[in-house]
This record gives structure tokens, sequence and C-alpha cells, in this order.
């Protein structure tokens, strides 16, 4: 069984009209997973992270900054892409509480794969900057709860989001009990993810460029990324699951297809299945255009279910 975590307060995280990290997005992936294919699917509304939850990724500066209240009708510019409204905060704290609440679930065997249908996104948020439209690192949030109160040795965090998780990489630069496996567009926001940052050998980044499409994503994961994870062995596998790498999306240039995201995330099952008892968390990230969002986000938990 697939558990699938949201909460309606995440379509209250308003960044303003034409943005493109906007309600829409995740209102499109709750309608593709609406369908009755998907009716098996356990839903639970995400609980709220708490403070302790948050502090072991981030700063208490930072906490008390993206927590501070915002006036109605107003909105406070963090950069020119990251906004606070007056709904975020509670926004916010469902989307880090619900990689926790699904790390607990999938560890406890209660499932063996759990879906975070949230936003704000988070793999751009470091331990001390909200960037990138990202408030709360979510999955490290995730991570590094289960180091803490579940004392995992090895935890992977898999990234095929087109933009690099900086925030991921900032995050556990120094953790070798975290691997952390990307694959990116590069030159793209924010920048960062060349190949010779390693952190302490737990970081593997690996670049595609402008115009690459479904052979060279899968060649990169089924020769290089893929082996690098089962030689790892982690006991948890944890998804940064966005989907901007489609040939849709309007922020990127790659060449993807929902179908791809399908084969990425039936091989991530079996990363799972073989070192983790098939224990792996997802959640959403990036994605643009609410058509290729939807197909693409429906695919991938699709593989979940199965």
């Amino acid at each position: 069984m697939l558990r699938l975590y949201t909460h309606p307060a995440c379509l209250n995280h308003i960044p303003g009209p034409d943005h493109p990290e906007s309600p829409a997005r995740l209102a499109a992936v709750l309608r593709a997973l609406d369908r009755d294919c998907f009716a098996r699917i356990d839903r639970v509304e995400a609980p709220r992270a708490t403070r302790q939850q948050l502090l072991r990724v981030h700063t208490a500066a930072h906490v008390a900054r993206m927590l501070a209240p915002v006036a109605p009708g107003h909105a406070q510019y963090l950069d020119e892409d990251t906004v606070l409204s007056p709904g975020t905060a509670e926004a916010a704290l469902r989307a880090a509480g619900a990689n926790v609440a699904a790390v607990d679930t999938v560890l406890a065997g209660h499932v063996q794969h759990a879906f975070c249908a949230v936003r704000p996104p988070g793999h751009h948020a470091t331990h001390d900057t909200a960037m990138g439209f990202c408030l709360f690192n979510n999955v490290a949030v995730g991570a590094a709860h289960a180091l803490a109160a579940h004392r995992l040795k090895r935890v992977a965090i898999v990234d095929f989001d087109v933009h690099h998780g900086n925030g991921t990489q900032d995050i556990f630069w120094r953790e070798p009990r975290v691997l952390y496996v990307s694959s990116h567009q590069m030159p793209l926001y924010p920048g960062s993810g060349e190949a010779a940052e390693r952190g302490v050998g737990n970081i593997i980044n690996r670049a595609l460029s402008a115009g690459d499409g479904p052979y060279l994503f899968r060649e990169l994961w089924e020769g290089d990324l893929l082996p690098r994870l089962r030689a790892f062995k982690p006991q948890l596998v944890l998804v940064s699951a966005g989907f901007d790498a489609h040939q849709n999306d309007p922020l990127a240039d790659l060449c993807l297809g929902s179908e791809d995201y399908a084969w990425i995330t039936a091989k991530l099952v079996d990363l799972a299945d073989y070192c983790a008892d098939g224990r792996l968390v997802s959640t959403l990230e990036g994605g643009y255009d609410l058509k290729a969002l939807a197909a693409s986000t429906a695919a991938h938990v699709e593989v979940l279910m199965d």
C-alpha cells in the first residue's frame, strides 16, 4: 500500500500572481491522483513539523524568520523568487511535517512507500537561507529525523529535479551517514552541482546539458548513479521528486517525458527493495507546466503503488 501525505494548508502559500510556484501546482497533482486508479492510496493529513525537528537541519534564526507572522493582504519577499505570505508558515510546517510522518510510518513497517504531495518545495533551502521558492528543506528534515529518532546509519537522498538541490547538499555536506545523489541540468539555477562538489565523499553530482533527453538521462542513472547507490546500501531511500526536467517545463531545457519518471521510479523501488526492505519516501519538489506535472506525478505514484 502507498500512503499519501498532504494538507489543505499547502494550498494557502501564495507567492503572488504569475509566480511559477503557485497553488495550482499542488491542485493539479491532487486532481491527477483523484482518479479511480488511485483509489487504493491511503490518504493522511500531514502533521506540523515540530521546532525540534526543524532545528536538526536549520538554524534557530532561520526557523523564526520562516514562521514570523505576515499580515493579511501582505507579502514578504526574501529574494526575488522566494516569498512569505499569510498562509506560508502553516504550509511550510505541514510540508516538513509530512516528511517526518512518512519516515515514521515507513520505518514502522505500516507501508513500504509514501508520497508527500506538499508545497512549498524544499531542496534549495540551506541550513540558514530560504531561496529558489524553498523555505524549509522538507526532505532534509525527514532524513535528519531518520538519523536522530530512528538511529539509521545510512540514508540515501535521490534528487532528479532539473535544478540542483544545493540546500540538501549544504545541510549534509559533512554527514557521511547521508548519501546525496543528484542529476540536474547545468548551467542552470542555482549554479551549483559540479562533480567536484563531493562533501566528505557523500555527495554525487552529475550534470546534463540543455537538450538532453531520455537516453542520456537513463544512461547516467543506469551506468553511474544507481550502482553508487547500491554500493552505499541505504537503509532508507528518500526522493526529491521534481518533475521539471519534462520537455514541456518552462523553467528548464531537458527533454524527459512522464514515462521516464516511471522508469526512474521503478529503478528506485528496486533499489529500496534490494537495500532497504522496500522503504522509500518521495516528496514533491519542482514541476511548473501543470499538465506535465500532473502526468509525471501520476506516472511516479502509479509505480510506487505497484
